[in-house]
């Protein structure tokens, strides 16, 4: 059962396919409210696929998921307003040319703009403001970011902020909405150990206040549940074809409550998951930028939903929306 704050993250025979074959396939998962998961691999290996999948972005092709009860990948949209996006690189990157306090003000902006219920803009001016500063304050608190620290403090450029603190910045945009999932990827990028042991933890401070956190990553600390987009073992050397057989995720904190997760390879798939070839990502393969989907018919762009849109007035809220108006939105999710 969903808690007032996480939302639970499950799936069964979770796949994406592109015009090269599987980008993930057969994935399972059942993490609870509140859970820290990392979905850890290889550059290449589908992971940031698998994220924006599961958070609405990009649309699968098999099996199904649920996020806080909305169905996948029926429910985009839904998906969508309860989920945010932490840092993704070349999906919703910091703007280097503002300043801390103007990327924080423009965040809180679109969550109130597009998130918000319609009384909320009809409030005095000065009202608005005082509710954005309140929760602009309560998010960087949430992330132990202090502009009182950074060289000019919130007048600081955000392109002379330091990697880990860009990281920060960006979940506290991120929280501004009070999403129930948060997701981020390259987490661990460009970031030394000590660093990477404190971004570990700002996350762990996050899902300890019922937020639901995915993060993908090259290498997951002790303690959180792994999905690895990989071998479990090393690969022995291969001459032939791959055969196929699932590789069971790693979970590095076992237990009986905690969260189950699988993730397999496509039967009878001739890619070699440890040849060259397949940690990259061929130019025509799915990208954040240029999702794949299986119609090939033009589709219409997604318009704004009125605020107060129930969830049964979003049971076919996917037919003929395309995934590209769903990234268009990450800016503000």
């Amino acid at each position: 059962m969903d808690s007032p704050h996480g939302a639970a993250v499950k799936a069964e025979g979770f796949g994406l396919k592109g015009p090269r074959g599987w980008v993930f396939r057969d994935v399972g998962i059942d993490a609870a409210p509140g859970s820290l998961v990392a979905l850890e691999g290889p550059s290449g290996s589908g992971r940031t696929c698998l994220l924006l999948a599961l958070t609405g972005r990009m649309k699968a092709t098999e099996g199904h998921a649920e996020i806080g009860r909305h169905r996948l990948p029926k429910k985009m949209a839904a998906v969508r307003r309860i989920t945010a996006l932490g840092p993704v690189p070349g999906v919703n990157d910091l703007d280097q040319a503002l300043t801390v306090a103007e990327q924080l003000r423009e965040g809180a902006m679109l969550q109130r703009r597009y998130d918000a219920p319609l009384r909320t803009l009809l409030r005095p001016r000065g009202d608005r403001r005082a509710t954005a500063r309140t929760r602009i304050d309560e998010a960087l608190a949430a992330v132990a970011l202090d502009p009182a620290t950074l060289p000019k403090g919130e007048r600081t450029s955000v392109r002379d902020l330091e990697r880990l603190e860009a990281v920060r910045l960006s979940v506290a945009i991120a929280l501004l909405g009070g999403p129930r999932l948060l997701a981020l990827d390259d987490l661990d990028l460009k970031l030394s150990d000590a660093e990477r042991a404190e971004a570990w933890a700002l996350l762990r401070s996050v899902a300890d206040r019922g937020t639901t956190v995915l993060a993908v990553c090259s290498e997951a600390p002790e303690g959180v549940t792994v999905l690895r987009t990989g071998e479990a073992a090393p690969a022995k050397p291969r001459t032939g074809r791959h055969t196929g057989k699932a590789a069971p995720a790693r979970a590095a904190a076992p237990g009986a409550d905690g969260p189950k997760i699988t993730w397999g390879l496509p039967p009878g798939n001739d890619t070699d998951p440890a040849a060259p070839s397949a940690a990259r990502p061929e130019p025509d393969e799915p990208r954040p930028d240029r999702p794949e989907r299986d119609d090939p018919e033009p589709q219409k762009p997604e318009h704004a939903e009125p605020a107060g849109t129930t969830d049964n007035d979003n049971d076919n809220d996917e037919d003929g929306k395309g995934t590209d108006d769903a990234l268009a939105e990450t800016g503000r999710a």
